[in-house]
Formats: structure tokens, sequence, C-alpha cells
């Protein structure tokens, strides 16, 4: 089992895509400022840091109107 979990994530980004846009720019920034905002993240590889911040409500995506 993931942790977090697929579907927990889901309830906070409106779509998969997004998920993994965010996450991956996250981790990205993460990897160049090592500046997690989370304590004691259970992953420690940058990705699934990204993923517990977004899992916890540290990271929010808001979409541009066009």
């Amino acid at each position: 089992m993931l942790d977090p979990s697929i579907d927990s994530l889901m309830n906070k980004l409106d779509s998969k895509y997004t998920l993994v846009t965010v996450s991956a720019r996250r981790a990205r920034e993460m990897q160049m400022n090592k500046d997690a905002q989370i304590e004691n993240p259970k992953s420690h590889k940058f990705v699934g840091k990204a993923l517990e911040e977004i899992d916890a409500g540290l990271l929010t995506f808001e979409k541009e109107n066009r």
C-alpha cells in the first residue's frame, strides 16, 4: 500500500495530470533548495515528500481562467 494513497491525493487536486505536475515541480524545487515543508517525512525521495506535502494540505494548486 502506498502512503499517501492515490485516493486521498485525488481529493486534494482535480486530476492525475495536475497531481503529477505539481508533485514533480515541487520535487525539483526541494532538490535545488533542500526545503521540505513537512516534518519527519516517511519518504526519503523528493517526489514522495512532495506527495506527502500535498496530502497534508501544505501544497495547493489554482487553475488559471483563460
